[in-house]
């Protein structure tokens, strides 16, 4: 059966692709940021998955707010790089792997969660560059990707104790594919960060890093944190570490097994005008 082999969260900044594809990477700014992913590129290596469920939130291109629906699963072969404005970035095509997709989509809507099907979409910076940060710039992604896109641009949005929830289902959804694929649950964007208003620029380290060791430790205690919390002390986009609780809820110990091995774990500001957050979590 497939097994979920370990949790991967990391922030998503638009500007971290720019500067990996302008080669700004040894530049004294950057040079702190990529350095925190040098243990994670090796560990990605060392632990490669058959496939990754990505979750991250889609920046107005695969959607818009014509039609946002708040979770969206893709089931397609294969995924194009997104043009944001300036042009796709010059990364793979991101292979899906439809037949997970579909047992997933399945199960999860069987456990009373409504998902949107997504045959066909395009993938942004939310979910390329976290690609790009743990695998490189390689000429083809190491494994399949499955997107799972979280609705945390337009209000309302789901609360953390529903995206918790979300991940335990997924976790169920993934022990009972009759294949033997060794899954990693990613999820991405945030830490603290606000793009406009009079609280633009807001960055929150205690907060930042009171979410990570809540998310470790005491994961059913972080997901019952309002949103609001997250607006108010990590800025409007904070709220996208919501997400992140998707990912945690997929582990083991959130229904009955062991604790998670912390592998790494990588805090920064600033990267552009946010503050970066990574962690790595192994099921024992």
């Amino acid at each position: 059966m497939a097994k979920i082999t370990a949790s991967v969260y990391t922030s998503h900044v638009p500007a971290i692709g720019a500067a990996l594809d302008l080669g700004k990477t040894q530049e004294p700014y950057w040079q702190p940021v990529f350095r925190g992913y040098d243990f994670s590129k090796q560990w990605m290596k060392d632990h490669q998955p058959d496939v990754i469920f990505l979750v991250y939130n889609d920046h107005a291109t695969a959607f818009s707010l014509d039609m946002i629906p708040t979770f969206a699963i893709g089931t397609a072969a294969s995924y194009r790089p997104a043009d944001e404005g300036w042009g796709p970035r010059p990364v793979p095509v991101v292979q899906g792997h439809p037949e997970l997709s579909a047992h997933i989509a399945q199960s999860v809507i069987q456990q009373d969660f409504d998902l949107t099907i997504v045959n066909k979409m395009d993938v942004d910076h939310g979910l390329t560059v976290p690609l790009s940060l743990l695998c490189g710039q390689p000429a083809a992604w190491p494994c399949p990707v499955i997107p799972f896109a979280v609705n945390v641009v337009q209000y309302p949005v789901p609360s953390g104790q529903r995206c918790f929830n979300l991940g335990k289902a997924i976790h169920k959804a993934v022990e009972s594919y009759d294949q033997p694929l060794k899954v990693q649950i990613w999820g991405t964007g945030g830490m603290s960060h606000q793009l406009q208003g009079p609280r633009a620029g807001l960055i929150n380290k205690v907060f930042d890093n009171a979410f990570l060791d809540r998310l470790i430790a005491d994961p059913e205690g972080q997901a019952s944190v309002p949103h609001i919390d997250y607006v108010r002390e990590a800025g409007s986009e904070g709220i996208e570490l919501v997400m992140w609780l998707i990912a945690r809820g997929a582990m083991a110990d959130v229904t009955g097994g062991a604790k998670p091995k912390v592998a790494h774990r990588f805090y920064h500001v600033p990267a552009s005008n946010t503050a970066l957050g990574h962690l790595i979590l192994e099921n024992n």
